[in-house]
Formats: C-alpha cells, structure tokens, sequence
C-alpha cells in the first residue's frame, strides 16, 4: 500500500513528482480551493484561470494536468482535481466525501509516480481523515496475475517491479503501479488529532484493499478452503481468535443451508468464527458475511451473460473479514465476532435440486425452489448461530440479490432491519463512512409468499420486491429480541464499469467502511 505523510511543508518547496490542488465550480467559474495558494502564487495568481482556459470547470473528479511553471515549484507538475460546487460562504469547509473523492480521483490519475503532495483544504482533523483517505483507496491497483512484458513468468514479473532483477526491473515508470507516497501538505504531524486520522486512514485503507484483492481474486484460487486459511493466517497475524468448521464439522452439527448450498462443488463449505474481544468493551457486534466463493446459480443455472463475475459473490464475507481485523489493529474497545458462510455453488449430480428439503441450523426446514437464491440459505445458518451469542447487535452483508440493484443501482446498497431506530443507525452511519445506502422496508405481506406446502418457508416469494423477501427470509433466522440489519451490496460490491473518485474497477471493499463505523460506534456505547 502507498506510504502516507503529514508535512508543514509548503507546495512551492516540496520535492515531489507532482502537487495536487483542489478546484470548485463558483458562481463566475473555477474557483482554487484553500490549500493551493503556494501554487498559485508560482502562476503569478491566475492559476484558475489558466485552468478555466485548459477547460477546467471543477466538476467532482474532474482531473486536469499542466506543467508547473519555470520558477517557484520543485515539482514539475500541478495536478488540478474537481470538488464540486464550492461552500456557498468562502470560509465554509468542504464536506468529508467531496476532499475523500477528489483525492482518490487524484492519486488514480497519478499511478505510476512515485510521490505527490496533496494541498487540498485540510482545516481540521476530519478533513485530514478524508483527503488520506481518499488518496490511499485511490491508490490501488490489483496486479498478483500481471506478469512483465517480456515474460509471463509472475514470479519474474513481480521481482522487475519490486526493482530486485527480472525483465521489468529498469523499464522505467510503471504505470500499472498505484502512487507510491501520498503527502497530505497542511496536516500537522505533530498534532494529535490529525497524527490519529493519518494512523486510521492507513489501517481503514488496508483492510478495504484486502476485501478488494479477495474479490479480484478468481475462483480457481479462492475456494472455501483457501479463504478460511487466509483469515487463520490473518489472525495469527493480529492476534484475533479463528475457528474452522470444515464439512464433518458442519454435518455433525446441522448446517442444513451451508451444506446444501456446498454438496454440488468439489471443494467443500466451511463455516468461519473470527473474533476479536477487548478487556474494556462496552458492547458486542456480530457480523455475519455471505462468502459465495463462486456462484454459478446451481441447478438453477445462471444464463450466459451472468456468470462472468461471479467470483464477486464473497464480497459480503470479505467486508466482514477486514472488518473486523480494522477493529483489532485500532485496538477498539469492542468486541467484534465475524461469521464467513463460505460455500461454492456448483452444479451436479451431487447438487441440491429444486423441490428438495433442507433442515437449517435453527431446526427449520426450508424448500428451496431456486437454488440461485443460495445466499440466503448460507446466511440463515450463520446468522442462527452469531445470535446464540446473544451480542448487542447483528449485521449481515452479502451480495443477494440482482432485485436490490434494480431498485437502487450500482451505488447503493439497501438497508433492512427489524428494528427503525436501528435500521436509521446504519444509514446514519454509512453516510458517516462515505457510503451510499438507502433504508428499505419490510413488508409484512410479502412473508405469504414465502409459504412452502411442505416446509416451514421456502427460499423465494414473490418476484416482485426480491430484495424486500430476501431479507424477510433472513429475520425468520433472527431471534426475538434481536437486534439486527441486514446489508444488500449486490450494486456496489463490484464495480463493472470504469472507475471513478477512489473506487477503482473490480472489487470495491463496499461496506467495510461501514462495518468499521458500526464497531467505533459500539466502543463508545453508541449502537442506539
């Protein structure tokens, strides 16, 4: 990951590739945002303007590039980045999200260097969060199956880069690179408040490129079994407590959904509990993951068209598994239990089949009438077992359903609980986080369609409103009492199109943020 520092230093003094400043959409044109007024002192005042000649307007995650003039910069580039419309009061700060997109837009559109500046409006410690914050996610690339030019050797590939021997070691800028050192100018590195942002921002941002690598990471290499073994080894790492149940382990104990989800693959499912306690918490999160490690819709097959990217179908595990690893190396006074449902949907002769009966962890029995709505099916399981914990909270993540984005888009994912206030929580909080999310009901009247001639419920109901039943099959799964909510990131778990502000293309680390929040709020006694 990009190294991150906090420097008094000015813009005009500061050795580096490039300089970023920020720039708004005002009343009569471009306006410079605070932060930039060594640069544009370099341009003898009228770098808004030159910019406003280049084309520039400020629009969000617009990126212009000029060369910094003869004299008065020791870098050779300005980078100019859109925030937006600018504060109606020139003295007024720039909102969290606008300074965390532009700098993310700016690092992506400085990959390859090796150091850059960023003199964007830093006025107080939440806008030195956001600017780091922002640059570090920005600065990401997924590079483990990219070999050099001149080999397709991946071991040869990755020595070139790391400048230790290969073809690639003296090629020059790579491109593919993400920026090497991020340099937040005008934070105070002395100053406590600013010197914990920075400590903050770099543990949010690696543990949010860990859930993107685990979605990028193909399938042929991301079973049940391996994935566990990542988070075993993770916990060794950071010192949290990990337990495995393998297939014996899940049959002996009646995993019915997991199992039945698993039985058509090959590789079999695994349930995972990683659990971090600290000596002083006030309060008890669980959070529970869908980890599909490939979905090809089972029996039920997925149409062409719709399998390509289903390696993204763990994004919901993967967010609680960074989650909950952020939470320990901040050492949060919380404690935090991640539950991964991990499971390969296959089809075979061995596969569960429409019209077959499963008995759920819970002791219900379920008739699955679609075996593409497997996620559900995993997450029952887990979520029966993260309650008998009896935590303050619980909150499940998953890429579920296809109905969520239809109502929501890409962007956005959906949030449904059991209880308002709680449901009002979680929004407040992604929006906190810098996360779109949208609170979505819970109709009573669609659990009828749910009803099984045979079973206690079945896995679909009604088609429309899929995402609304696919979270009131879920509840059936939580215990009176409590308190839970349920995430949909199907829209934004992976990002299909091209990348913009600090989300990149591919796996996203959608809800990670969000998650973290969540455990920050429970140390401080806050889940409402």
């Amino acid at each position: 990951m990009s190294a991150l520092t906090l420097s008094t230093s000015s813009a005009a003094t500061l050795r580096a590739d490039a300089v970023v400043v920020g720039v708004a959409k005002g009343a009569r044109g471009p306006v410079l945002a605070p932060g930039g007024e060594a640069v544009d002192e370099a341009f003898g005042g009228k770098l808004a303007a030159t910019l406003e000649t280049l084309g520039a307007g400020g629009g969000e995650g617009e990126v212009t590039k000029l060369p910094a003039p003869g004299d008065g910069l020791k870098a050779p580039l300005v980078l100019a980045v859109g925030l937006g419309e600018a504060p109606e009061k020139p003295d007024a700060a720039y909102e969290p999200e606008a300074l965390r997109r532009a700098a993310g837009a700016a690092a992506r559109a400085l990959a390859g260097n090796a150091k850059a500046g960023f003199a964007l409006p830093v006025g107080d410690a939440a806008a030195v969060a956001a600017v780091a914050e922002g640059a570090l996610l920005g600065a990401y690339a997924f590079t483990a199956y990219r070999g050099t030019e001149d080999s397709g050797d991946r071991t040869a590939g990755k020595a070139g880069k790391n400048g230790k021997g290969g073809k690639g070691a003296t090629s020059g800028k790579d491109e593919s690179a993400p920026l090497a050192e991020v340099v937040v100018l005008g934070a105070k590195p002395r100053d406590k408040a600013h010197k914990a942002a920075a400590e903050r921002a770099e543990v949010l941002a690696a543990e949010v490129h860990r859930a993107r690598d685990l979605v990028n990471t193909p399938s042929n290499d991301l079973d049940p079994k391996e994935f566990a073994a990542r988070v075993q080894a993770a916990a060794k790492e950071h010192g949290l407590k990990a337990e495995v149940l393998d297939e014996k382990a899940l049959a002996k104990d009646g995993y019915g959904g997991i199992l039945g989800v698993g039985r058509g693959s090959d590789t079999p499912p695994r349930l995972v509990r990683l659990s971090y306690t600290h000596a002083k918490a006030k309060q008890s999160l669980a959070l529970v993951g869908k980890g599909i490690t490939y979905d090809s819709g089972g029996i039920s097959l997925k149409p062409a068209g719709h399998n390509e990217t289903m390696k993204c179908d763990m994004s919901g595990a993967a967010a609680v598994f960074a989650a909950v690893v952020a939470a320990a190396r901040l050492g949060l006074k919380v404690n935090v239990t991640g539950w991964l449902a991990l499971a390969e949907n296959m089809p075979s002769g061995s596969a569960t089949r429409p019209g077959d009966v499963l008995s759920m962890y819970s002791g219900k029995t379920v008739e699955v009438l679609n075996t593409d709505a497997e996620g559900r099916l995993v997450l029952a399981d887990a979520l029966t077992r993260a309650c008998e914990e009896s935590p303050d909270a619980v909150v499940d993540v998953a890429t579920l359903t296809g109905a969520m984005m239809v109502a929501l888009g890409k962007r956005t994912f959906g949030v449904m609980a059991n209880d308002e206030a709680f449901r009002s929580r979680v929004h407040d909080t992604a929006g906190e986080a810098g996360e779109d999310s949208w609170p979505m009901p819970s109709p009573a009247h669609l659990r009828k369609g749910m009803e099984s001639p045979v079973a206690d419920i079945a896995n679909i109901g009604d088609r429309m409103g899929g995402g609304l039943v696919a979270g009131l099959f879920l509840q059936e799964f939580v215990p009176e009492g409590t308190k839970w909510a349920h995430l949909d990131i199907a829209g934004p778990a992976f990002n299909e199109s091209g990348p913009f502000g600090y989300t990149p293309k591919g796996g996203t680390g959608s809800a990670v943020r969000t998650l973290l929040r969540l455990a920050e709020r429970a140390a401080d006694g806050d889940l409402g």
